[in-house]
C-alpha cells in the first residue's frame, strides 16, 4: 500500500493548503523570538537528554521528566515505540492515520482492524470492546483522524480498561487534543499501563521543526523509546521552539476558539452544496462528494486530502483543514464555483 499525506507544496503550485492539519495562527510570536535570539546556540549539538524542553513539557503535563520521552515529531515516537514493544499483533481502531500501519508492518506486526461505522459519523462507541483482545498493542487516535471525532471519556477509560484486562499497551494519540473545546474533559491522564502521544507540530504550527513526546508512567518504557533510533533525533531549534511554546499560556485558548467558529462555518457552508459532512471537534472536517473534487480544486491552487487510501475509506470522502476565514472563504468560492459549473 502507498502512504500519502497533506502538506505537499512541493511538486505543486498552491496557494491554500488544506491538505494539512497545521494551526492556522502560525508559530507563536514567542517562539519566534526565541528562534531568533537563540540562533548561535543551533552551531552546538543538540542536548541528547532535552533537558531545558522536558522541564517545560513536566511542568505543562504535571508529570516528572523520567515519564517523557521527546522524538522527531510524533511518527518518530510511533515508529521508536513500535521497535521498542516490537508487538506480534496490534488492533487499529480507524478509519486513522496510515502511519500506525506503517509503523507496526515494518516490525511485521500482525494487524487488527476495528472499523468505525460511517452511519453514526465514526464515532467511538463501547461496541468497539468486545473486538479488543488477543493483541499486544493497541492504537487509538484522540480526536481521530481524519474523522475529527473526540471520544467521550467514559469510552476511552473502558477501553484502557479492556486493554489492561488483557494485557495489551493502548497507544493514545493526542496530537489534535488542542483544538478541542474543553479539552480537559477529553484528556487522557498519565499512567504505568498506557502512552499518550503528543507534538508541537500541529498545535503550536511547527511542523518544520518536528517535534513529539510520548508520556507514560512506566519510566523503564520510556528509557527504552528514547533508546531506540539514533541521538541528537531533536533539534536545538526544536528544542528551544518546543520550551518557548510552552511558555505562551494563551495561544492555545485562543485557537481552540477561532477553529471552533472556523469549523462551523465551514461545515455549514459545505452542507449547503448538499455534501455530506461528518461531525469534527478538531481543526479538520471529513467529508464526502462524488466529484474529483481534490483534482478539481488543485486547477484553483487549493489543495485538500484525499482519503481513499485510509483503511474504511474509498475516493468519495476528503479532508480538510480549518483555516482562517479569508482561505475558508476561498476554499468555498472554490467549491461553488466548481459544483454550480456541473
Amino acid at each position: 500500500m502507498k502512504f500519502i499525506h497533506g502538506g505537499d507544496i512541493y511538486s505543486r503550485e498552491i496557494l491554500y493548503d488544506f491538505s494539512a492539519n497545521i494551526n492556522p495562527l502560525g508559530m507563536p510570536d514567542n517562539v519566534r523570538r526565541a528562534l531568533r535570539d537563540n540562533i548561535s546556540a543551533f552551531e552546538r549539538y543538540p542536548d541528547t537528554e532535552c533537558r531545558e524542553l522536558k522541564r517545560a513539557i513536566a511542568k505543562s503535563e504535571g508529570v516528572e521528566t523520567d515519564n517523557i520521552a521527546c522524538g522527531n515529531g510524533a511518527s518518530d515516537i510511533i515508529y521508536r515505540l513500535v521497535r521498542t514493544v516490537k508487538p506480534n499483533r496490534a488492533i487499529i481502531i480507524g478509519p486513522t492515520f496510515s502511519e500506525y500501519e506503517r509503523a507496526l508492518t515494518k516490525e511485521d506486526c500482525k494487524i487488527t482492524a476495528i472499523m468505525l461505522s460511517e452511519e453514526n459519523g465514526f464515532e467511538v462507541t463501547d461496541a468497539v470492546l468486545t473486538q479488543i483482545h488477543d493483541a499486544d498493542m493497541l492504537f487509538i487516535c484522540n480526536p481521530n483522524n481524519p474523522t475529527g471525532r473526540v471520544i467521550k471519556p467514559e469510552i476511552t477509560a473502558a477501553i484502557r480498561r479492556r486493554c489492561v484486562e488483557n494485557g495489551i499497551l493502548p497507544v493514545i494519540d493526542e496530537c489534535f487534543m488542542d483544538f478541542v473545546i474543553d479539552k480537559e474533559k477529553y484528556m487522557s491522564g498519565t499512567d504505568k499501563n498506557t502512552v499518550i502521544i503528543k507534538a508541537f507540530t500541529k498545535n503550536y504550527a511547527l511542523a518544520g521543526l518536528r517535534l513529539g513526546y510520548a508520556l507514560c508512567g512506566n519510566t523503564e518504557l520510556i528509557r527504552r523509546i528514547e533508546d531506540t533510533g539514533p541521538c541528537w533525533s531533536v533539534s536545538v531549534p526544536a528544542q528551544t521552539a518546543g520550551a518557548a511554546a510552552l511558555r505562551d499560556k494563551e495561544y492555545l485558548k485562543k485557537t481552540a476558539r477561532v477553529i471552533e467558529a472556523e469549523r462551523q462555518y465551514l461545515t455549514a457552508e459545505m452542507r449547503n452544496f448538499g455534501l455530506k459532512v461528518y461531525p469534527s471537534d478538531a481543526n479538520f472536517i471529513l467529508f464526502r462528494c462524488g466529484l474529483p473534487l481534490d483534482k478539481l480544486l488543485l486547477k484553483e491552487k487549493i489543495a485538500v486530502r484525499p482519503c481513499a487510501d485510509l483503511a474504511g475509506l474509498d475516493n468519495t470522502y476528503f479532508r480538510t483543514a480549518v483555516r482562517l476565514r479569508r482561505e475558508n472563504a476561498a476554499l468555498i468560492g472554490a467549491v461553488k464555483k466548481i459544483m454550480r459549473g456541473m
